[in-house]
């Protein structure tokens, strides 16, 4: 069975003044990442603004994370995309990197149905019948929702392994529970929703968050999986303000201005996303100062 661990983190992409990668720092904060709660990193999804990238751009990310994380972790790539011969392209690259599989988001913009979505999928993980897939659920970018019948017929693929969820519903979230065999690992794709998402059998949490608090995220998962649920609630509402605070504008925004205030040269985001406003990032300082993350 493929397990990507508990914490997998949705990377953000560092970038210089001028715009470009860096990689160095891409590098650093891998690795920093895996040293500090991480299991798997999460390459180029939304948190790396994947839609600004190039795939070249993201080629390179593939390789560089994959460098700093070594055997210390796993490497999903994010390989999705609204075409499905550029998604299976983009895929086949990932696996002959030798990553460790594939984050494919729904389609967005072109609102497939459900058929066209099962299609979509069945195509890439055939594509790459050895390359390990996570199906990512969030209708609320990609203006189309990703049925739990579609995720069981999708979760007969063998190399169809999980599902990052983040509709935002427990209700979807039990519904993909109850139709999908115990193997098929669900993750929350929101960290306040991570919690919840473990009492209905989820596996961990694809985070934005863990950037910052990976270790505590792991106590909190770990302290669940052993029973001790008082003690993950307790962690789970220490944390609330900070994952509240992450998603007061548009994710990565709020992230990257935490990262600078703690010192790392991530930069700002690409066009059209744009910098944190003095109400996001003094709303962060609190919370961080609160938290010691300062």
């Amino acid at each position: 069975m493929v397990n990507f661990g508990r914490v997998v983190t949705a990377m953000i992409t560092p970038f210089n003044p001028d715009g470009s990668v860096n990689y160095g720092v891409t590098e650093k904060l891998a690795a920093h990442l895996v040293e500090h709660g991480t299991d798997a990193v999460l390459v180029c999804g939304t948190t790396g603004e994947s839609p600004t990238l190039t795939w070249d751009e993201e080629y390179e990310l593939f390789q560089v994370v994959k460098k700093a994380v070594g055997s210390r972790g796993k490497v999903i790539a994010g390989t999705g995309s609204n075409s499905t011969r550029e998604a299976i392209a983009a895929t086949q690259k990932a696996a002959n990197i030798g990553l460790d599989g594939s984050l494919q988001v729904v389609p967005y913009y072109n609102k497939p149905p459900q058929e066209g979505l099962y299609r979509h999928f069945k195509a890439i993980a055939q594509s790459c019948p050895d390359f390990p897939i996570m199906l990512y659920n969030i209708p609320g970018r990609t203006g189309q929702n990703l049925l739990p019948e579609t995720v069981a017929r999708l979760a007969e693929i063998p190399n169809i392994v999980a599902i990052k969820e983040a509709s935002g519903s427990l209700d979807q979230a039990s519904l993909v529970r109850s139709l999908t065999p115990p193997e098929f690992q669900i993750y929350s794709g929101d960290d306040s929703l991570t919690l919840p998402l473990l009492s209905i059998g989820a596996a961990g949490v694809v985070s934005v968050a863990s950037h910052l608090v990976g270790e505590t995220l792991q106590s909190m998962i770990q302290a669940y999986e052993t029973g001790k649920t008082q003690e993950a609630t307790q962690l789970h509402l220490k944390l609330l303000p900070l994952f509240k605070a992450l998603f007061t504008t548009t994710n990565p925004i709020p992230l990257k201005c935490a990262l600078s205030l703690q010192g790392w040269d991530v930069g700002s985001t690409r066009p059209p996303l744009c910098e944190a406003s003095d109400e996001v990032k003094k709303a962060l300082e609190v919370v961080m100062q609160q938290l010691n993350l300062l």
